[in-house]
């Protein structure tokens, strides 16, 4: 039981009356009418604390049902909803409910007061977002209801423990999923339209539009009628994503460490890679190959991917690019687009990616993809208003020089590149990925 308001007042109006009373009488010398009126103030406030009692009691009887629907894989870095039932029994209720999720998700627990009418179910709906991947402990649903006359709070718990799993971005992968779905029934038609592809699929009557090199003149003159060829983009093609794990990938940008947006990046681009119809395969590296996951095509691999990446977490270690790219070399011999994901910071700390890159170029189609710090960029934007922030400003332009000219040195060794800030990098890689496909660079 706790005690609500209205007990209070009414044991603090009570006892004032009775003070009152007992002042009044001890000013007009009468010690026995003092007695008896702070005997009557303390048996006042007693039966006010057992009203108080039964009115819990009566609340008790009167339990609301709440539920909290099954938690579902949760998102890393995402608004993550769940979900609180409340139901009535026949009498109205007010009620304060507190959903006990982990500490680490951050941020106050927040407790929710709903008055709910007889028979009445209503639904609460919060959102919790995870900053490390993992398994978390969910605990119980505490509640306290108001008893009908107002007096006392009854407080009780539903156990509901759980065990809760905290993945990289499965609410982006569902999102892109959608998107490439829409792409599929548009943009595809369209690009097999105008013959963008190599892989012949079909032949068709010409329409006003077509490009004439694509006309097959032996069909035209076996059918006397004018055919084109139509071209899709080559599947079946083979992509490789190496993930750097080391010492850079551990610092922490726009709230999570640049490893998990540089994971949460890999997994959108296997998962468009396989919408695509191309063999996939994704290996994580420090001083060596820490994980290999064999390319593959078809919709099991996805699943694969994210049972053996989401328990990997970023070391303090220096990476080795020569030895990652040399794995490539000797278990992937077809040629296939190999993409790195991790971070640049000058010429000489990247001298290794250079050369490792430069490797790669005469056989594969090398990609470097670094994961930029926003933070940078704005205190490099910004006007400086003092001696130390213009201090600041100029190691932040600096930086950004520096990583330039890094970046410009890769290009110019035949590696593709893409630098775009660690919360954009997911859709930007994807983009450019698609639009390879489309030019049949690959």
């Amino acid at each position: 039981m706790l005690p609500a308001a209205r007990l209070y007042q009414l044991i603090l109006a009570g006892t004032g009356a009775g003070l009152a009373i007992a002042l009044l009488l001890s000013s007009q010398t009468r010690p026995s009418g003092l007695a008896i009126a702070l005997g009557l103030t303390l048996l006042y406030d007693a039966v006010v604390l057992g009203l108080g009692v039964v009115d819990a009691r009566r609340g008790r009887s009167r339990r609301v049902q709440a539920r909290r629907q099954p938690l579902d894989k949760l998102s890393i870095g995402r608004d993550n909803p769940v979900h609180l039932t409340i139901t009535a029994g026949n009498a109205p209720a007010l009620v304060k409910i507190r959903d006990d999720y982990p500490a680490d998700f951050g941020g106050p627990q927040v407790e929710e007061t709903r008055a709910i009418a007889p028979q009445e179910t209503q639904e609460i709906t919060y959102t919790v977002v995870p900053k490390r991947r993992g398994a978390y402990a969910w605990g119980d649903i505490y509640l306290r209801q108001l008893g009908p006359w107002g007096l006392a709070w009854h407080d009780w718990h539903i156990p509901r423990a759980a065990s809760v799993a905290v993945y990289p971005d499965l609410i982006g992968l569902r999102e892109l999923s959608l998107r490439l779905t829409l792409q599929t029934s548009g943009n595809i038609r369209k690009a097999r339209r105008m013959g963008m592809g190599t892989e012949f699929t079909e032949l068709r009557d010409y329409s006003t539009g077509d490009d004439l090199r694509f006309v097959d003149w032996k069909a035209t003159a076996r059918k006397s009628r004018l055919l084109v060829r139509v071209l899709e983009p080559e599947q079946e093609q083979t992509l490789v994503i190496l993930l750097d794990r080391g010492r850079l990938m551990t610092a922490q940008v726009a709230g999570l460490a640049r490893f998990d947006w540089a994971l949460n990046a890999a997994l959108a681009l296997a998962l468009a890679g396989l919408h695509r119809g191309d063999r996939v395969g994704v290996g994580v590296f420090d001083r060596q190959m820490h994980a290999w996951i064999s390319p593959e095509r078809g919709t099991h691999q996805l699943p694969k991917l994210l049972a053996q990446l989401t328990p990997i977490e970023p070391v303090f270690q220096e990476p080795d690019y020569l030895s990652a790219v040399t794995t490539v070399a000797q278990r992937q011999t077809r040629r296939a687009l190999v993409v790195l994901l991790t971070d640049i910071i000058d010429q000489t700390a990247s001298a290794e990616l250079f050369g490792a890159m430069a490797q790669l170029a005469p056989r594969y189609l090398p990609f470097c993809v670094a994961l930029r710090d926003r933070r940078v960029d704005d205190r490099a934007n910004r006007p400086a208003e003092d001696v130390q922030s213009a201090y600041s400003r100029a190691v932040a332009l600096d930086l950004l020089a520096q990583r330039q000219l890094a970046l410009a040195k890769l290009k110019q060794r035949g590696v593709l590149v893409l630098d775009a800030p660690a919360n954009q990098i997911s859709t930007q890689l994807v983009d450019r990925y698609l639009q390879l496909k489309a030019r049949n660079l690959l």
